[in-house]
């Protein structure tokens, strides 16, 4: 797909971050989109912003679903169906995500599974949902969004990341998955998966409103979580930088999309000796080359 001018893209979590600059960069080249988020807030200023860039008669279409449960996701695609008249969509941007849960050993379950919820379910109620909106489409591309932490289950030696990473690794493996599915049933839709390193955006300071005071460990504060949130939203790539990697990848038809020099050097680093990944002395010899020091970014 080297032209995204008269398409139609669903983006989940299109209020923020990385979702929000996707919207911006879509209908900027004459996309038509439909996105979802919980905060219709946050949606509403990507819609002003977006609408800003449009061309060439791009629409954009908001519906506030919580990606976690399929029953409202469900109703997201009906909204989208009845929106634009059409029963099929070209691009499917599986990009809502939370942090939290991480530890399974000494972590509340109910935060554990909200993000394994959001994270994993989210990926998997979408594709039911509009998997066949794909298929019916001359050409469609599924882009499902994991993490370096679909790859290395860490952020450093001295915290616990298992429900983020567990969920990733879970996206990363069903989107490898299905490169066979479709090319033998679809092969018309690609599939791509992304692994982003430390994107500037809001996730920490979303996942702090999503699961509240449960979220922090009893030596943080909320202050003291705030700024945490705030100091990895101003630092790391820019979102819209992010964005133009994933989409230039989606027009070459590549499907492992790394965004991000921390994401090339942890692959690099993994591939290399997948053990050695492990050992507590590893964070400190790789944060560093990546401009990070302690423990990396949640």
């Amino acid at each position: 797909m080297k032209d995204f001018s008269g398409k139609i893209a669903v983006v989940t979590g299109g209020g923020s971050g990385i979702g929000r600059a996707l919207v911006q960069q879509l209908v900027a080249e004459g996309c038509s989109i439909a996105m979802c988020d919980i905060s219709e807030e946050d949606m509403a200023e990507t819609k002003s912003l977006a609408e800003t860039e449009a061309t060439q008669g791009a629409k954009i279409i908001t519906c506030r679903a919580d990606v976690g449960k399929e029953e409202e996701v469900n109703a997201f695609r009906d909204h989208v169906q009845a929106e634009t008249g059409e029963d099929h969509i070209h691009l499917l941007f599986n990009n809502a995500g939370i942090g939290g849960g991480g530890s399974f050993v000494a972590g509340e379950r109910s935060q554990w599974e909200r993000t394994f919820n959001v994270c994993w379910y989210g990926v998997y109620y979408n594709c039911r949902a509009f998997l066949p909106m794909l298929v019916k489409a001359s050409e469609g591309h599924l882009i499902n969004v994991s993490s370096v932490n679909g790859f290395w289950a860490s952020i450093g030696p001295e915290t616990p990341h298992t429900a983020y990473s567990a969920a990733k690794f879970a996206v990363k493996g069903f989107t490898e998955a299905l490169l066979t599915d479709l090319r033998l049933n679809a092969p018309h839709v690609k599939a791509s998966v992304v692994m982003p390193g430390h994107i500037g955006t809001n996730i920490a300071l979303n996942s702090f409103r999503e699961h509240g005071e449960s979220a922090l460990d009893p030596e943080t504060s909320p202050e003291e979580a705030r700024a945490r949130g705030e100091f990895f939203r101003d630092h790391g790539l820019a979102p819209a930088e992010a964005a133009k990697i994933i989409l230039d990848g989606v027009k070459a038809e590549t499907w492992r999309i790394l965004v991000g020099q921390d994401a090339q050097l942890l692959d690099a680093a993994v591939r290399t000796d997948p053990v050695a990944v492990y050992a507590p002395e590893f964070a400190a010899t790789i944060f560093p080359n990546m401009g990070i020091e302690g423990d990396a970014p949640a």
